[in-house]
């Protein structure tokens, strides 16, 4: 069973403008056409548990990334538009609650994606790898990838791939 995060920041750590924009990721050169192991990543994950704020960007792309289940985590939606019916599922669930739910249905290695769920999961301590791939780009000011924190957590170094066009990717496991 695992948790996991893999998401790309800007060097001051933001991972979306104020507006919640990640447009600026598609203006990174990728003269290879590499998809920096985020296939691979997502052969090795079950489900996808999300943010309102990261389901209403990736909703509106015009065609759904997943094959995966995605569950999307909000107070406030109530539906999902029919052509997603079966692709993602509203959860008002508490973590604790959704995460049972999930592994009693099989799901046990979840990528988790979004600024606020990202935070949730680390508040709590459920968060097992992260692999971040850091842009080299200022955005000033945004939607930071990580928030404040009741207590230190570590995290092991595993390994730090760089690309030619500037992209430093790191993966880190949770300390025993």
């Amino acid at each position: 069973m695992k948790n996991s995060v893999y998401i790309a920041q800007s060097l001051d750590g933001y991972i979306a403008t104020v507006d919640g924009k990640i447009d600026w990721l598609s203006e990174i050169p990728n003269p290879n056409g590499s998809d920096y192991g985020y296939n691979a990543f997502l052969s090795s994950i079950d489900a996808i548990v999300m943010g309102r704020h990261t389901y209403e960007t990736v909703r509106d792309f015009e065609s759904w990334p997943y094959e995966k289940p995605v569950f999307v985590l909000s107070r406030t939606l109530h539906s999902i538009p029919k052509r997603l019916k079966g692709k993602a599922t509203i959860s008002k669930a508490t973590l604790p609650t959704l995460l049972s739910s999930m592994h009693r249905k099989g799901y046990r290695n979840l990528y988790i994606d979004g600024g606020k769920t990202i935070q949730s999961f680390l508040e709590l301590d459920l968060i097992d790898e992260m692999t971040i791939t850091t842009v080299p780009v200022l955005l000033g000011k945004g939607i930071p990838l990580f928030g404040s924190l009741n207590q230190m957590m570590r995290f092991k170094h595993e390994r730090t791939q760089s690309f030619d066009n500037g992209l430093v990717m790191s993966t880190y496991r949770k300390s025993e």
